[in-house]
């Protein structure tokens, strides 16, 4: 059975933005090649940590929502200890009510974006 997950990870701020796409890029292609499917994916930027993480006072956000296997989450969180690039990570499975909050929130994003 799938369960809905949301990931965000803060990968250190010395990267350029194309070394940026390619971490983002290697763990939307994790979650895929895993049998994971992602409902969301928000770039936050670059920005200002609440306290140094080794000596760096920002970083760049990267959001993930998606549906896997619970036993994937496991591989996820391995593969953003290795890589050097992701100084700090959090992933948990979303209940109904987070489910729900997260679609209004992703639709105001939506209605923002068309505003413009």
């Amino acid at each position: 059975m799938l369960n809905q997950y949301e990931t965000v990870f803060i990968a250190t701020p010395v990267l350029s933005e194309a070394q940026f796409k390619e971490v983002v890029t290697k763990f939307s292609e994790l979650i895929t090649s895993n049998g994971g499917e992602i409902i969301n994916d928000e770039d936050w930027g670059l920005k200002k940590l609440a306290y140094p993480i080794q000596k760096k006072s920002t970083g760049f956000y990267h959001l993930f929502e998606f549906k896997a296997e619970p036993s994937f989450i496991e591989k996820l969180e391995l593969q953003y200890r290795r890589d050097e690039r992701v100084i700090r990570f959090l992933t948990f499975r979303l209940d109904k009510y987070a489910i729900e909050y997260s679609e209004k929130r992703r639709n105001k994003v939506k209605a923002k974006a068309e505003e413009k």
